[in-house]
């Protein structure tokens, strides 16, 4: 074979390899804003919004189209959180030995794409609320307004926690609103009140036992939290606290919705895991923090949804 014949195939050689090299690329950055995002941990707010719709659909029924946009909104304001969450922390986390790995400390992802990212995902949220009903659109604004200033909150008040669990406590009020409009009476609200109350407490215990880790930095950098201010011991009571907040506002749940059998024994199950999180995580033992906060409350989402759609499956 000559010389000239042997050029048309390394052409396509280095054509083919370049065209590789430009995939793998492109995949690694989504990779990296998936990661920055951490779209993983949508499954703690989502289960919550769909059991919300899973209720509302005794009310009214619940069409294919309208669970489409819902489920768009959802991800879009987690996504808009999270990544308005990272450019704020962004000095922060490249100075903390936990998050220093993280996407934006290590330049993985530029701030400008973090940007654009953020505010994509926010037009995104705003566009599904539209889609939705006129309500849901107009209060678009004041719940990005809400997610964004939690990201503020640890450098002036230990209630950070609180303020993280009221912004995912949104998603299953606005998942109701999405689903049944405008309510004609504040009694209508009762149930969605109630749910997101669950999910404020339920929120902030775990992140109570999560900003463990970083008690040493926070405290030598001048953040706030609850176990910064009342001290690990009192932290993980207060955790407990808001955990038993959680049941008590799950079971208002089911009285105000008339639920059955199959509903409490999914109460109950998530009171189980709770204490069993509580159980993992001692003052002296911080160890299974990352367990406790991942595993166990994804148990505690997809279960408490789950138990819920059953239960109103099996009346049906």
């Amino acid at each position: 074979m000559t010389t000239n014949e042997h050029e048309p195939r390394a052409l396509y050689i280095r054509t083919r390899a370049r065209a590789t090299s430009t995939i793998k690329g492109l995949l690694q950055r989504v990779i990296n804003y998936g990661r920055l995002i951490r779209f993983s941990h949508t499954i703690f707010a989502l289960p919550f919004a769909l059991a919300s719709v899973t209720l509302a659909s005794a009310i009214r029924p619940v069409t294919s189209l309208t669970l489409l946009w819902i489920l768009v909104a959802m991800v879009g304001a987690r996504s808009a959180a999270m990544g308005f969450n990272r450019l704020a922390d962004k000095k922060l986390d490249a100075l903390n030995p936990r998050t220093r790995g993280w996407e934006m400390p290590q330049e993985k992802v530029k701030v400008w794409e973090a940007v654009l990212l953020t505010s994509l995902a926010a037009v995104i949220f705003i566009y599904a609320a539209h889609q939705l009903n006129p309500l849901c659109f107009l209060l678009s604004p004041l719940a990005l307004a809400v997610i964004f200033f939690y990201s503020l909150t640890k450098r002036f008040t230990w209630a950070s926690h609180l303020f993280l669990g009221l912004a995912l406590s949104l998603a299953p009020m606005g998942a109701w609103l999405a689903v049944t409009g405008t309510p004609q009476h504040p009694t209508d609200l009762l149930t969605p009140f109630f749910l997101s109350l669950a999910v404020l407490f339920w929120l902030a215990g775990f992140d109570i036992i999560y900003s463990l880790q970083d008690y040493d930095f926070d405290r030598s950098h001048g953040l706030h939290s609850i176990p910064v201010r009342f001290g690990v011991v009192w932290g993980l009571r207060l955790s407990s606290l808001s955990h038993i907040l959680t049941v008590f506002f799950l079971v208002l749940v089911g009285l105000s919705a008339g639920l059955g059998v199959i509903y409490w024994a999914g109460v109950a199950v998530v009171c189980g895991i709770l204490i069993w999180e509580h159980r993992l995580v001692r003052p002296d033992d911080l160890s299974r923090i990352n367990r406790a906060f991942f595993d166990l409350n994804a148990y505690v989402s997809v279960g408490y949804f789950l138990m819920t759609l059953a239960d109103l499956l099996w009346r049906a």
